[in-house]
């Protein structure tokens, strides 16, 4: 257990200690504070009945966060590794492969919640003006960032198997936003077969991601979609054991 938190830590820090993990920060930032920004222009003036975390969810800004600062996040899990040479030596270490596996994962995903922390501060700034007590519920703020957590550690996921399967950290990006994107846009195929009987309604029903989401946002908690989301992980964290077993078959 002592070597896995090492690991961890390791790999915590090194997303403060590259210039990745500060413009991955930055950009987060930005897009939360413009996105609040324009809520409040929106909002100034005219009440609504719905939270700001679900109107924060239902822009565009926290998917465009969440496909972009993944890839970046995770494209030096493995490959970085690799195409520096500290791979092998990693893998000689007194470690296991899935004690590795889960470290890289453990610390991209740390990584990523610290990222989302000046929500708190924006959501605090719109109490502080509104003196609305439902912005700051603490039962729709636990459910807002078990939804962010859940979602994050699927594309953390993703990103670490994009990475274990290159030696370069560009192709590891571009693979992890391909795959992301692609779970992304299966959500809309949930609107299509709006209205629909079948079970192809109800699949897609079950993978929308975006109704997921607004459904966390809004303080309802389901459990179909976190057996969904860490069944998801649970699968691209085996896929990424495996290509790292696959090393000693080479």
């Amino acid at each position: 257990m002592r070597a896995y938190w090492t690991l961890v830590r390791r790999e915590l820090g090194g997303h403060f200690v590259s210039w990745t993990g500060y413009v991955v920060m930055a950009v987060v930032l930005f897009l939360l504070g413009l996105c609040f920004l324009n809520l409040l222009q929106a909002l100034n003036g005219q009440p609504s009945d719905r939270p700001v975390t679900e109107l924060f969810f239902s822009t565009v800004y926290f998917w465009l966060i969440l496909q972009l600062a993944s890839p970046v996040i995770t494209m030096r899990s493995f490959a970085q590794e690799k195409s520096s040479g500290t791979f092998e030596t990693l893998m000689t270490a007194p470690v296991s492969d899935h004690q590795v596996v889960l470290a890289k994962f453990s610390g991209a995903l740390l990584f990523y919640c610290l990222s989302w922390l000046p929500l708190l501060g924006c959501l605090f700034i719109v109490h502080h003006f509104s003196r609305d007590q439902m912005v700051l519920d603490p039962a729709t703020l636990g459910s807002t960032f078990l939804g962010i957590f859940l979602l994050g550690a699927l594309y953390m996921a993703l990103g670490c198997f994009a990475s274990a399967i290159s030696r370069s950290q560009s192709i590891a990006a571009m693979v992890s936003f391909a795959l992301g994107l692609s779970l992304f846009l299966l959500s809309f195929l949930a609107y299509t077969f709006a209205g629909q009987t079948g079970w192809q309604s109800q699949l897609f029903t079950h993978l929308g991601l975006i109704e997921h989401l607004k459904d966390f946002a809004r303080g309802v908690v389901d459990t179909r979609p976190i057996v969904l989301y860490l069944s998801l992980t649970v699968y691209f964290l085996f896929l990424t054991l495996k290509v790292i077993e696959s090393r000693r078959w080479k």
